[in-house]
């Protein structure tokens, strides 16, 4: 490895050598890979980084691949974008949007953790990789999968969007619909992964995988001139995503390229799937599985693996969880795009309208640096928007037919948007 790493059990705290291998055998509980700061101190320094490539690998020695490792594909380095439209209509001054509807190659976060995961995956000689997926994860671990020539099954609930199963099936990779939701898929890949020695990025290869979130952290940090915001506003489905950004944060404390500062976390999840904010809201020290009825399927996970540890990362910053409706995310998939020229998919509407509550709530002050993250891009789940938007009847390629189009439009005007056409403004 480009450092020393190994796994420990977030729980009893027993180590083991790198291996594809997520459960502690000793007490049951989840692994994590933990590395050897001292030894990344020399490589990981803002002169060396800043000397990297434009994408997630210029913090390659954080992350556990081997030395020589080159990344095949330039994902992360998204836009941290200052988001001023946005922050005026919901009451906030500094806000900013982590965006990662354009990390490439398929537009969502997902390409960060795949990246890591399938580097584990060559080092540990699978043939065969895979996932279960609510969608993201299943279009990442395609198209990576092809780059790498890996034989690739992706396992998926048979309820989820088209636009998410043809980007899966495009990279040539097995897609296999489930008849049952994510918690089922999933314990059905566990047994898959014991049964034929494969390697899926999120069962035997999960700390690796979730290594590849700290990007997200790292790059906020380094996008604001070296320096941690006051609040980080994120999606949740099984709770991986918040728990990485905080120890990212913890180790560029540690390692010195940050001042230490208290960082308070708040989660987002749809009111039809949120175990973790119900945990947080209730002070729960576990969490309570549930049965997924929400239109941000990328969040629809009952049963999340890094719950409880996220749930504990909320509250041990002092942060909050909020939950909204379908309605809520429609509308705050509009107000992003409307505002910021952001499309987001339906886990961003979540992020978004969270966001905008937690403001109106009082738990974020204005004045505050906030950064709301958008894990995933709206040509994903356009679905979502059917039937908003009216079709209107073609206008004829002639000025009076415009003309008369125009006068029709303004009758249908509020008074807001008169007084800005009065005033040379532009409206959509």
């Amino acid at each position: 490895m480009a450092i020393a790493y190994e796994l420990q059990c977030r729980e009893c705290g027993k180590r083991y050598e790198n291996a594809p291998l997520s459960i502690c055998e000793a007490c049951f509980s989840p692994l994590e890979v933990q590395c050897d700061l001292e030894a990344a101190r020399k490589d990981f320094t803002r002169e060396k980084i800043a000397q990297g490539p434009d994408s997630m690998w210029r913090y390659k020695a954080l992350l556990p691949v081997p030395e020589e490792y080159v990344g095949p594909t330039p994902s992360g380095w998204t836009p941290l974008l200052r988001a001023p439209r946005l922050a005026k209509r919901i009451g906030a001054n500094n806000l900013y949007i982590k965006n990662d509807a354009v990390c490439t190659p398929t537009l969502s976060f997902k390409d960060r953790v795949v990246s890591v995961a399938l580097a584990a995956a060559q080092t540990f000689g699978f043939d065969t990789v895979g996932c279960s997926s609510t969608g993201n994860l299943a279009n990442a671990v395609a198209a990576h999968a092809a780059r790498l020539g890996f034989k690739t099954y992706i396992l998926v609930p048979a309820d989820l969007e088209p636009a998410k199963i043809l980007n899966t099936q495009v990279y040539g990779a097995k897609l296999v619909r489930i008849d049952g939701n994510y918690d089922h898929v999933n314990r059905l890949c566990s047994q898959i992964a014991d049964r034929y020695n494969w390697g899926f990025v999120n069962v035997n290869l999960r700390p690796y995988y979730a290594e590849g979130s700290k990007t997200v952290g790292y790059e906020i940090a380094e996008q604001l001139g070296w320096r941690l915001p006051d609040n980080i506003v994120c999606p949740m489905a099984g709770g991986s995503l918040i728990t990485k950004i905080k120890k990212a944060f913890k180790e560029l404390v540690e390692l010195g390229l940050v001042e230490d500062k208290e960082v308070r976390f708040f989660g987002a999840q749809a009111t039809g799937c949120s175990p973790i904010s119900v945990a947080v809201k209730t002070g729960a020290d576990h969490i309570e599985p549930q049965k997924p009825n929400t239109i941000a399927r990328s969040l629809a996970i009952g049963n999340p693996a890094d719950g409880v540890y996220a749930a504990r990362a909320i509250r041990n910053s002092g942060g909050w969880a909020e939950d909204v409706s379908d309605v809520e995310i429609v509308s705050a998939i509009q107000e992003l795009a409307e505002t910021e020229g952001v499309f987001t998919e339906t886990a961003g509407g979540v992020t978004t309208a969270v966001t905008a509550r937690l403001y109106a709530h009082g738990r974020i002050k204005p004045d505050e640096l906030t950064v709301s993250v958008i894990t995933g891009n709206g040509l994903k789940t356009t679905d979502a928007l059917a039937g908003v938007y009216e079709v209107e009847e073609p206008v004829r390629p002639r000025l009076t037919d415009f003309e008369a189009y125009f006068e029709r439009q303004k009758a249908t005007l509020g008074i807001e948007e008169l007084e800005a056409i009065a005033g040379g403004a532009s409206v959509r």
